[in-house]
């Protein structure tokens, strides 16, 4: 983990870890695909694969049912990526479907590597689901 429950969150909010992202990925569903989001980028920070995982719709592409390998891929990416800050652009809802875009500050081994994505989400069953997004 690169960050202490007691540090700030890195999603944004302003909240300390343990009173915000951390509750998600404890167990609580997050109430709308924003709280997700953020809960996303900030699990990534935390090189918590099993959470983005679980939180990715299994019609996603980069799902696959070879667990291990994706656990692998997701931790290799998060021991080499450091997640500087979360922006939120824009976040529209409709019924079960959401997109949040956002612009992700990240540094790979000193470089630039931040992006700004439209992603979207789906709610199935009363949880929401990442399912896919794009660059923009």
């Amino acid at each position: 983990m690169k960050i202490s429950v007691n540090s700030k969150c890195v999603c944004g909010s302003d909240k300390k870890y343990k009173k915000c992202c951390k509750e998600f990925h404890d167990g609580k569903l997050p109430k709308n695909a924003l709280d997700l989001m953020r809960s996303r980028f900030s699990a990534y920070a935390v090189g918590n694969a099993d959470y983005i995982i679980q939180t990715t719709h299994k019609d996603n592409i980069e799902f696959t049912h070879n667990r291990q390998t994706w656990l692998n891929d997701i931790n290799n990416f998060c021991e080499y990526t450091d997640f500087n800050k979360l922006t939120i652009i824009e976040h529209t809802e409709i019924q079960n479907e959401s997109f949040v875009t956002f612009k992700a500050k990240l540094t790979q081994n000193g470089l630039d590597a931040s992006f700004t994505e439209k992603s979207r989400f789906l709610k199935v069953e009363g949880k929401w689901y990442y399912i896919d997004g794009v660059f923009l």
